[in-house]
């Protein structure tokens, strides 16, 4: 049975998912933690950080992930088949629509109308990321809030703006210096 409940979950996922890996965030969200229980949001956001490490779209490493730890290397391959299933069909399709009528006006629209509804999705998801990681009870909080946890996504944040660096970097400078940070200054409890 969780075969069946891995793969549909997914395959809807995969289904719904436009605009990419972080505008299916919500849906993995709701799926995961919500409708099955198989994950707490800490654990959620947990998931998200070793998604974007690893290579690969983050809905597609996303299923991997959850299917193996909820029913090894079958259910990682389950999972991952609901995934990909649609979009490889719709974007079969989609291809095919948009090659044949992609100068009609009612299409632009169409696509116009889908990009500010992705850009909410993608920041429901971010919503929901910053208060799984910075209202964490740690030695580094104050009143609720993890100062480290909010420190690093503030630097980030600014260097991923300003100096345009590689996001690999980035991520390893944040794992290092969260290394540092919570374990061996003891900021986790």
């Amino acid at each position: 049975m969780i075969y069946l409940e891995l793969f549909w979950s997914f395959f809807q996922i995969g289904l719904f998912s436009f605009g990419g890996g972080y505008a299916a965030l919500p849906m993995i969200e709701k799926q995961v933690i919500d409708t099955h229980g198989w994950m707490t949001a800490a654990e959620f956001t947990d998931l998200i950080t070793i998604s974007q490490m690893t290579p690969g779209p983050i809905a597609v490493n996303s299923a991997s992930f959850i299917g193996a730890r909820m029913a090894g290397i079958p259910g990682a391959l389950v999972a991952t088949l609901g995934n990909i299933i649609p979009s490889c069909v719709i974007v079969m399709l989609l291809a095919w629509l948009y090659r044949k009528y992609s100068s009609l006006s009612v299409i632009n629209g169409a696509l116009r109308g889908l990009r500010p509804a992705v850009v909410g999705m993608i920041a429901s998801a971010a919503v929901t990321m910053i208060g799984s990681s910075w209202f964490a009870e740690t030695a580094a909080s104050i009143g609720g809030v993890d100062v480290l946890a909010v420190a690093l996504f503030a630097a980030a944040f600014v260097v991923l703006r300003k100096w345009k660096l590689s996001p690999i970097l980035v991520m390893s400078g944040a794992g290092v210096l969260g290394l540092v940070g919570y374990v061996v200054l003891g900021a986790v409890r």
